[in-house]
């Protein structure tokens, strides 16, 4: 450890972390470019020459003239797989749950306790009221 020197242990830290940083945003870029849909095939395989032979420029030249959009484009994306999954999960509950008739008989006799705890049902018409929703569920 004697020749190596803490301020030099520092700047390797350094230049690691930049280098795995530009990686990180290199694949990132490259995952743009195949979501975007608005964009060419030309003009995608354009930004991949140009990251491929002048990767620091053509990351940095990306990253400034397309920034702004890779956020939209990554927020629909998330969007969309989030509404895909929550198809996929009413797909696969089924009938029995969701906004069916489990729900919506505890729907109904929340609100015929209501009427109740304002006086607008009787006893006997609340019991009679409730026994038919609960022979229906």
């Amino acid at each position: 450890m004697d020749n190596y020197p803490m301020l030099d242990l520092f700047w390797t830290m350094l230049l690691i972390f930049c280098w795995v940083l530009w990686f990180f945003l290199l694949f990132r870029i490259i995952g743009d470019l195949f979501r975007d849909h608005d964009l060419s095939g030309w003009a995608k395989a354009g930004w991949m020459i140009l990251v491929i032979l002048l990767p620091f420029v053509g990351v940095l030249a990306y990253v400034i003239v397309r920034g702004t959009g890779m956020s939209q484009r990554e927020a629909r994306q998330a969007e969309a797989q989030q509404n895909a999954f929550k198809q996929y999960v009413r797909e696969a509950a089924g009938p029995e749950t969701g906004t069916n008739a489990s729900d919506n008989s505890v729907d109904q006799l929340h609100k015929l306790s209501e009427m109740k705890s304002r006086g607008d049902l009787t006893e006997a018409e609340y019991t009679r009221a409730k026994e038919k929703i609960l022979a229906r569920s």
